[in-house]
Formats: structure tokens, C-alpha cells, sequence
């Protein structure tokens, strides 16, 4: 058996990025073969995220970004389990390829992109497998949307180092800087306010009548002995009030000097400015760990699980 050197074990951690126990671990059970240590690794990683799949992962990060001729957007979810993760550069550089993968290809979904070969012939899930085993906790490719934009560009905003990440979508026959400060600012609208449509075209009917029957059961009670045409009347005014909440279009413009602007208006106001033609698409806004349950903390309970096992 080839002796196991502290130089061979530096390599394997350098090359591989796990601990140095199990860099000699491999070592060991492979004689000495540099390759072979790595795909041990690769298998022990894989048996060590098995084990952590059921682990919850709500923290981690959004990931934006855009291609260079500005044409092309993606948007990216990466969950772990701590936010302490979430600021370690080697998890911000997995989850910075991971985007570029999605940016070069042409996959679908979650699966397609695990599944996808990146330049090194590695897939996706290889180095997500091998992430999970140096890092050691559960990691999950959660989401990811790709924005296409030929006839205009993508603008993208970053919150709070990828608490919240939005892309916009602007569809324009002129691209200048004033306008694409005026996109910049629409993605920041949409980060700071949550809208959950573009504009009210995009609603269905079902949703509209469904909010129209729960508004006009609340009228209803209010005020049982008013007649029908109010009831209606105050039931459109309240329809309008929210969709001028969550259809970005209709909100109020957060830097509205006058407090009134709606983002329709201050697009147009753009537009005339710089004589163009511009129409925000549509948008996409991800929150990291949005609708994800999120793991109770409990310390005592913690110790005494690992003081068991």
C-alpha cells in the first residue's frame, strides 16, 4: 500500500474541497489514487445528502443576473438550511454556476437543469451532491425562471445580497440610460411592494369572481338594509382598491413626488420623455424561502438528540 502523505492530503482537499479526515479516509481506501479518492468522495457525499434530504432548507439565496447584450434574464432559488451558509462564498459561487448553466441551456425545469452537463463533463447534480458533502448540510435547487427579451432588454435588482432578487421584462424600440433607470426603478418597485400581477390583464375571471362574491358578502354585512346598487358600488370600488395593490402597473409609484403617480403613468411619463415606445411585459420576483416552512429552533432538544446518538 503507497504511504499517505500530508502533501497527498492537501491536494485531495484542495482538488475536492472536503475535510481533511476524509480526504485521508479516501486516500486510504483507494492506495493512494488521486481519481479514485475524488469519485470516493463523490460516493460518501452522495450517501451523506441522502441523509440530509429531509433536513429543511428555507434559508439560503435568489440569484439574478443578465446576459451581457442585456437580451437574456435569469432568476435562481438555491435553499440551505442556515442563513451562516447562505454567506459562504463557495455556496454563492455553486449557486452563481448553477445560473450560468441555466443561462447557457435550454432547460425546462429542476430536473432537466440537475441533469445537465456543465463544461467540466460534471452534471448539475454531481456538484450539488458534492456541495452537500462539504459543506454538510441540505442544499435544494428550488426554482429557477429565464427571460427572454429580443425586442427591448432584461433589468435586474438585488436585495439585501439575494434576500429578494426581481427581473423586468421592457419591451422598447429605444434603449438609453434614462430608460433603463426607469426599468431599474420598476424592479425596485416590484421588490419593495410584492405585486403578484404585471397588469390586470394577466387576472382570470375566476379570480375576479371569486373576490367579487367575498366583497359583496362583506358589504352584506355591513350594511344588511342598503340597496343592491350600492352594495355594487361599493363592492367595485374595494375590486379596484386591490388590484391597485398587487398588479404592479396600477400601484402607486414609490417615488412619486405627488404621492399619485401610478407605475403606468410614470412609464408613459418615460416614454414621452426620450420618445419611445415601452411596455413592461411582465416581471419575476423571487423571496428566498417564500411559502417554505421554516425549521423550529430548538436548542435543548438539539443537544440532547446529539448527546443520544
Amino acid at each position: 500500500m503507497a504511504a499517505i502523505t500530508a502533501k497527498m492530503v492537501k491536494e485531495l482537499r484542495e482538488k475536492s474541497g472536503a475535510g481533511m479526515m476524509d480526504c485521508k479516509k479516501a486516500l486510504t481506501a483507494t492506495d493512494g489514487d488521486m481519481d479514485k479518492a475524488i469519485d470516493f468522495l463523490r460516493e460518501n457525499g452522495k450517501m451523506k445528502a441522502q441523509k440530509k434530504a429531509d433536513r429543511i432548507a428555507a434559508e439560503g439565496i435568489c440569484y439574478a443576473v443578465v446576459s451581457d447584450d442585456d437580451k437574456t434574464g435569469v432568476a435562481l432559488e438555491v435553499n440551505s438550511e442556515t442563513d451562516f451558509v447562505a454567506k459562504n462564498e463557495k455556496f454563492q459561487n455553486f449557486v452563481a454556476t448553477v445560473a450560468d448553466q441555466v443561462m447557457n441551456s435550454d432547460v425546462a425545469d429542476v430536473d432537466a437543469l440537475k441533469a445537465s452537463t456543465l463544461a467540466d463533463g460534471k452534471t448539475v447534480e454531481d456538484l450539488l451532491t458534492e456541495e452537500i458533502a462539504t459543506i454538510g448540510e441540505n442544499i435544494k435547487i428550488r426554482r429557477f425562471e429565464k427571460v427572454i427579451e429580443n425586442d427591448g432588454f432584461v433589468a435586474s435588482y438585488t436585495h439585501m445580497g439575494g434576500k429578494i432578487v426581481v427581473l423586468v421584462d421592457v419591451e422598447t424600440d429605444t434603449v438609453n440610460d434614462e430608460i433603463k433607470d426607469m426599468a431599474k426603478n420598476i424592479a425596485m418597485q416590484t421588490a419593495a411592494m410584492r405585486p403578484q400581477y404585471c397588469s390586470r390583464k394577466e387576472i382570470g375571471e375566476d379570480f375576479l369572481a371569486k373576490e367579487k362574491e367575498i366583497l359583496k358578502a362583506a358589504a352584506i354585512n355591513e350594511k344588511p338594509n342598503a340597496p343592491e346598487k350600492v352594495i355594487n358600488g361599493i363592492v367595485m370600488g374595494r375590486l379596484s382598491k386591490e388590484l391597485s395593490e398587487i398588479c404592479l402597473l396600477d400601484q402607486v409609484y414609490v417615488k412619486a413626488e405627488d404621492g399619485k403617480q401610478t407605475v403606468a403613468k410614470y412609464v408613459e411619463q418615460v416614454a414621452k420623455q426620450n420618445g419611445a415606445k415601452i411596455n413592461i411585459k411582465g416581471f419575476v420576483r423571487y423571496e428566498t424561502g417564500e411559502g417554505l416552512e421554516k425549521k423550529s429552533e430548538d436548542f435543548a432538544a438539539e443537544v440532547a438528540a446529539q448527546r443520544k446518538a
